[in-house]
């Protein structure tokens, strides 16, 4: 977490070649208030959209990206679209690119920011995994589209609802066990509350990654439902903003 100005940043604490650019933001430093206080990313959960637009501008000032984002309709699906094919603003749960220059965004406050990259800095992607995209197979469709080799590429796992504080019921687990049963190591039994169960985001996506031949995976350790002064929750709040997790190639990547 660096401040740069009043924002706040997270970086992926992962060995990306130089030429890999990757960010998640904060809550902190933009221009919303209430619920959404203060810099909320998205146009689609209730906040006024010139606040959102200003703290889309100061985002890209800050960090001087090099074009505006790739900003999708999310559905918590398992689709993902390459920039090279598609519109922003296309329904999708991830992007991914190959070209220098382009950014790819998903937005979250509790879902997991799956972010990817090839050890030889030509292909990288970003997906939205709440647990109905995972459950969907966005991880194993966002390896399908970015077209590398699983043992050749590294992942990190931004911030999102952890594992002492993601309560799901029989429904959310049966989705994963049905198809898996290894997958059962993910869920905790609430004590003293039968059918209820502590769901491991990370760790229901690191299984997914490593059984498709990614070996390499960092982060997966932060809460944003217990950081409530860094991040925003919806399970925690109910209405609020939402953090943006960008990745990009340097223009000048070979």
């Amino acid at each position: 977490m660096v401040p740069i100005n009043t924002l706040e940043f997270v970086y992926p604490d992962w060995p990306a070649p130089v030429h890999v650019k990757a960010v998640t933001t904060t809550r902190n430093g933009g221009f919303s208030v209430g619920p959404y206080s203060s810099f909320n990313l998205s146009n689609l959960v209730g906040d006024e959209p010139g606040s959102v637009k200003r703290n889309r501008t100061l985002l890209r000032e800050v960090l001087k990206l090099p074009a505006e984002p790739w900003w999708l309709t999310q559905v918590h699906s398992s689709r993902v679209i390459d920039a090279f094919d598609a519109g922003p603003g296309e329904e999708a749960d991830g992007c991914v690119t190959g070209t220098g220059g382009v950014v790819c965004a998903v937005l979250t406050a509790d879902c997991l920011p799956v972010f990817l990259c090839d050890r030889r800095s030509t292909r990288i992607g970003v997906l939205h995994a709440g647990w109905r995209g995972l459950a969907a197979g966005v991880i194993e469709e966002g390896l399908r589209k970015i077209q590398v080799p699983p043992p050749n590429l590294m992942a990190w796992l931004g911030p999102a609802i952890g594992p002492s504080a993601y309560e799901v019921g029989d429904d959310v687990r049966q989705a994963f066990v049905s198809h898996d049963r290894e997958m059962a190591g993910s869920f905790t039994p609430v004590p003293n509350r039968p059918g209820h169960w502590l769901a491991d985001l990370y760790d229901i996506a690191r299984r997914r990654l490593r059984s498709q031949g990614v070996h390499e995976i960092h982060g997966g350790l932060r809460c944003t439902l217990r950081e409530r002064n860094l991040f925003y929750s919806h399970r925690r709040d109910g209405t609020c903003g939402r953090m943006a997790s960008l990745i990009w190639l340097d223009k000048h990547a070979r």
